[in-house]
């Protein structure tokens, strides 16, 4: 079984958790990295941003993450999307950062590229991919544009760490552009496509050159998907096992939708989707989960079934102090959606993030359209 089932039954919400780089996190709660669309057009901090992710800070989390921050001008996929490609956004972050040191909590920037599912409204550019798609309109990236991506990723991640982050995590899942290339479907002719290690190399590349060009004690996390978007689940847990024991990740996260759910391949059905990562060798790396986690009961449940911590981001919408509540009290549960408007205004969301959450969010807002 590997190292997944290591003492599962004695992880508490509450325990630190030592990570391979840098200072450990204070309890098992990390923060969503979660889209929000509040920052200011050309990708710096705006204030509703900054009041949004101090207050998670603030409420309990272990390491904040941001909302996924575009590498390349042209990989914005959203409105007030943060942006990590320019020395201009710099200011904004080193404040962030700095807010965020100051409640206590570890600080990351999750690095992202839309790839297909950037705006051409919003960059004027056509959309990329790792291979043309028809249905949006993107192009085919040439060789030298991947290497390119790559150094962009890479120069984001300086970037970070120059503004004061413990460190990043690198966002390869929901079929944004790293997820893109992971995809089973990616057929490149070049390096970058066909077998696994080929449509895996732009993530080794980019983990190798964090690793190369940062501090020794910076922090670097990944985020997969284990299934849609062309991802095969047999392929995901094998990237996963590769990630966690390389020694070069600071933790991984599993973008899981449900914690407990049944996974969409037959070949795994019988078992939990949780399962099929917990039980993987993982080094000295930490795992961790996502996916409807409302309630202390499962926080703990994640830990029990071998995950060394979990990412909250519904719960964390509703709650700023999720996790000082779920340390606190072991039957704490969210409140019932839908919530008020006047609600999360208090929880620190912005109104841009509220209508955000009113038109993109089933019954996620109580008083919505």
């Amino acid at each position: 079984m590997g190292d997944g089932t290591q003492s599962a039954s004695a992880k508490n919400m509450g325990d630190a958790l030592s990570l391979p780089r840098g200072k450990a996190m204070k309890n098992r709660f990390m923060l969503a990295p979660l889209t929000n669309m509040q920052s200011n057009p050309d990708g710096t901090l705006h204030e509703d941003e900054y009041k949004w992710l101090v207050r998670r800070a603030e409420g309990g989390f272990g390491l904040t993450m941001t909302c996924a921050a575009h590498v390349q001008r042209t990989g914005q996929g959203f409105n007030g999307q943060l942006g990590a490609w320019s020395d201009a956004q710099l200011p904004g972050l080193a404040r962030l950062a700095d807010g965020i040191r100051a409640a206590g909590s570890l600080s990351s920037v999750q690095l992202q590229h839309s790839g297909q599912r950037s705006s051409r409204e919003l960059t004027g550019a056509e959309p990329v991919a790792p291979i043309a798609m028809a249905e949006t309109g993107a192009r085919a990236l040439t060789t030298d544009e991947v290497k390119q991506l790559r150094d962009d990723f890479i120069a984001a991640a300086v970037r970070s760490e120059k503004a004061g982050f413990d460190g990043v995590e690198l966002h390869g899942a929901h079929g944004y552009l790293l997820c893109h290339f992971l995809d089973a479907g990616n057929n490149r002719d070049d390096a970058y496509g066909g077998s696994l290690e080929n449509r895996a190399r732009l993530l080794h590349e980019i983990i190798d050159g964090v690793r190369a060009e940062t501090r020794a004690d910076f922090q670097l996390g990944v985020r997969l998907s284990p299934e849609r978007y062309g991802i095969v689940l047999d392929e995901a847990r094998a990237l996963a096992t590769e990630l966690m024991t390389s020694g070069k990740i600071d933790y991984l996260d599993m973008s899981l939708w449900s914690v407990f759910k049944q996974p969409e391949d037959p070949a795994h059905h019988g078992k939990r989707l949780i399962d099929c990562f917990t039980d993987l060798p993982r080094g000295n790396t930490p795992l961790g989960v996502a996916g409807k986690i409302m309630d202390a009961a499962t926080a703990q449940a994640c830990l029990d079934a071998g995950a060394d911590f979990v990412l909250i981001g519904r719960g964390a919408i509703i709650h700023h102090d999720f996790p000082l509540r779920a340390l606190a009290d072991p039957a704490f549960s969210s409140l019932p959606l839908p919530v008020s408007r006047d609600h999360l205004a208090a929880e620190a969301l912005g109104p841009r993030f509220i209508d955000y959450m009113a038109t993109g969010w089933k019954n996620f807002v109580a008083d919505a359209a």
